[in-house]
């Protein structure tokens, strides 16, 4: 009983379409996904609901975490042919300047997927990919397939 997933190249659209009407939280935060050039970009919309600090305004860390976290693991499901949603073992976040109320972007790089553990990069970015707000290391445990 030990079959492994095969990874695309590209995540398949329609899937994440599929898990972003499914999980809750990503409903809650209102994450959208449309298709780029080479991958998938990840869109967190405005919403005067996500700020932390009103004095900017900023949106709250937390909601940046969330967020690339579930790009993470709906870009690791989209690529794999299994349909289960991966399980985080650990998630590295650096913020690296405030995020303001604008639509926030994310995109991940698959680094590896192995057989029981897959890693990915993510940056998020709200005017330029070239200006992240934040960069994360995220590694998940690959749900086994028959």
């Amino acid at each position: 009983m030990t079959s492994r997933s095969n990874a695309r190249d590209k995540p398949c659209l329609e899937t994440l379409h599929h898990w972003l009407e499914k999980i809750p939280y990503a409903m809650f935060l209102g994450i959208k996904a449309e298709p780029s050039k080479k991958d998938i970009i990840f869109i967190l919309p405005k919403n005067k609901k996500f700020i932390g600090n009103p004095s900017l305004p900023a949106l709250h860390g937390g909601v940046i975490g969330a967020f690339m976290e579930q790009a993470a693991a709906l870009h690791l499901v989209g690529s794999m042919d299994a349909a289960a949603l991966p399980k985080i073992i650990n998630f590295s976040l650096d913020y690296l300047r405030p995020a303001q109320l604008r639509d926030t972007y994310a995109s991940c790089i698959l680094s590896r997927k192995g057989r029981f553990i897959s890693n990915l990069t993510i940056t998020a970015w709200q005017e330029h990919i070239n200006q992240p707000n934040a960069i994360a290391r995220a590694h998940f445990l690959t749900p086994e397939t028959n």
